[in-house]
């Protein structure tokens, strides 16, 4: 029998349709139901890579996990890397078709999308109890209705019912909500079958009035009012999140580490871990300001490298990664940053830009081409130095030539399932520079312990050496499907879209 669908769709972008996504797969999950999550287009420029290679949006790979599911591209049919302001790499069942401008992807989604997601939304659903789809952006964007593969015609084509959800902590929740509906075509606004109030901060009595005139006005109920929550570790979707990020003053008893907040930063994800680590402060450098006085220092990874690299070195960020490279300072490069830090990156036959060449920071004697083919591979790997095991990914389409100046920093021994004996990355004689392509390099609980413990040896700082912070994922979404349970009418939600189990 076909899965039961339920869709999340919201007022606009952030308003938290992937987190509350994600805590229903959970909660569906402790209720003894099989569950799996499905967006059929994201734009994201995080991304991950799946075991079998597929490229995918690192929201419905958190879903999966929600679900405790392996990710699969069939939860994620379509994912758009904006490359441009008008343009994007399109994935395709985890492979890249190549660049589209706006125009150019919307014929492909009239003509070519709709069976593509159809037929992997079909797969899942023989296979499951419960599909929990996610919506992007608002349903009410005019201009987008005629080519939508994402909302309303995602929930027609599976006959799947829809709660809107708003976002109160942004203001004006009750307007929006209303405002959606009114947008709507009739047929669309009843598939909608009842609100949910996010982010909400305060005593819930005081929005009572509101509710109640919502509900007799549109004739749909409120179905819970979700708490603002910062104790809860999901990993965000999107770089607008990094910019709230607001960490304590750093300070000289900490390992502070400062990110370049890059103008096309992907896979921002590889930082996560140093968040929770008791001894380590973590700032993220947007482009108006300027980078302080870090012990560390990335230069993440990027989907327009060749742009980027241009934009870092127009910037006052050039003459001060100088400054601390003479310092002594540490300074990374994960994948895109990787290949900034090097002589050149050439581009001979457009797979990125029409430059042909850059010159690159010039801090590691290595230079970059790009080549047609992306690489996209789970790896497994020992770093050289410390001889500790990593576990991560590369998504690149660059291959890197490293001269006898540098070290290389890891040897892969397991990529895309297969043994291999592959070096990765490369270090600077000094070893207080390097890159590397593997993301998630920093997810190893003992090589991040080790590398901070390093940074602080340099400070004059005694290490810790024992672990300090070990991160289980699968705790915060039973923390996450706690904290949506107690706060939405469940009851009320099965009743939406299925009957419970007897």
């Amino acid at each position: 029998m076909p899965a039961k669908p339920i869709m999340l769709q919201g007022t606009g972008s952030d308003v938290g349709k992937s987190v509350l996504s994600a805590a229903l797969c959970r909660i569906f999950l402790q209720d003894g139901y099989s569950v799996a999550p499905f967006k059929s287009q994201n734009m994201a420029l995080n991304s991950f890579v799946t075991e079998d290679g597929g490229e995918m949006g690192r929201a419905q790979v958190a879903q999966a996990q929600a679900c405790r599911l392996k990710p699969s591209v069939l939860m994620n049919p379509i994912l758009l890397k904006p490359v441009t302001d008008v343009g994007a790499q399109v994935i395709v069942k985890g492979n890249s078709i190549g660049n589209m401008s706006v125009e150019e992807y919307f014929d492909f989604k009239l003509s070519e999308a709709i069976p593509i997601v159809k037929e992997c939304y079909d797969e899942l659903a023989a296979e499951y109890d419960i599909i929990v789809i996610e919506g992007a952006g608002s349903p009410a964007e005019i201009n987008l209705r005629d080519s939508d593969i994402v909302n309303m015609r995602m929930a027609e084509l599976v006959n799947s019912p829809v709660i809107l959800i708003g976002d109160i902590d942004k203001g004006g929740v009750f307007a929006s909500l209303v405002g959606t509906l009114i947008l709507l075509e009739p047929h669309e606004s009843e598939r909608i079958k009842g609100f949910l109030i996010n982010k909400f901060r305060g005593r819930k009595s005081l929005l009572d009035s509101g509710l109640m005139m919502i509900e007799q006005r549109c004739g749909k109920p409120f179905l819970g009012v979700i708490p603002f929550f910062k104790d809860i570790k999901i990993p965000d979707e999107d770089s607008v999140a990094l910019k709230q990020k607001k960490p304590d003053n750093f300070t000289a008893d900490t390992v502070n580490i400062e990110v370049l907040l890059l103008p096309h930063i992907s896979n921002f994800t590889d930082f996560d871990p140093f968040e929770e680590e008791p001894d380590v402060r973590l700032r993220y450098v947007p482009p108006t300001d300027e980078i302080s006085n870090p012990d560390v220092l990335i230069i993440p990874g990027s989907k327009n490298t060749m742009g980027d690299l241009k934009w870092l070195k127009a910037t006052v960020h050039a003459k001060r990664i100088a400054e601390l490279t003479a310092e002594g300072k540490t300074i990374i490069g994960i994948c895109g940053g990787y290949q900034m830090l090097g002589k050149t990156v050439r581009d001979t036959t457009g797979v990125e830009s029409e430059s042909g060449a850059v010159d690159g920071l010039g801090l590691l004697d290595v230079e970059t081409i790009f080549k047609p083919q992306k690489q996209t591979f789970q790896v497994e790997a020992v770093e050289l130095e410390t001889k500790l095991q990593i576990r991560g990914y590369e998504i690149h389409q660059g291959e890197t030539q490293l001269s006898s100046c540098v070290l290389p920093l890891c040897k892969i021994q397991l990529r895309g399932g297969k043994p291999t004996k592959i070096i990765d990355g490369a270090k600077n004689p000094s070893k207080n520079i390097w890159g590397t392509y593997i993301h998630g390099i920093f997810d190893a609980d003992e090589y991040r312990r080790a590398f901070i413990d390093q940074q602080r040896i340099k400070k004059g700082m005694p290490p810790l050496e024992e672990i300090q912070y070990r991160y289980d994922q699968d705790a915060e979404y039973d923390k996450l499907a706690d904290v949506v349970r107690e706060n939405i009418q469940l009851d009320l939600i099965y009743d939406i879209f299925m009957k419970r189990k007897t």
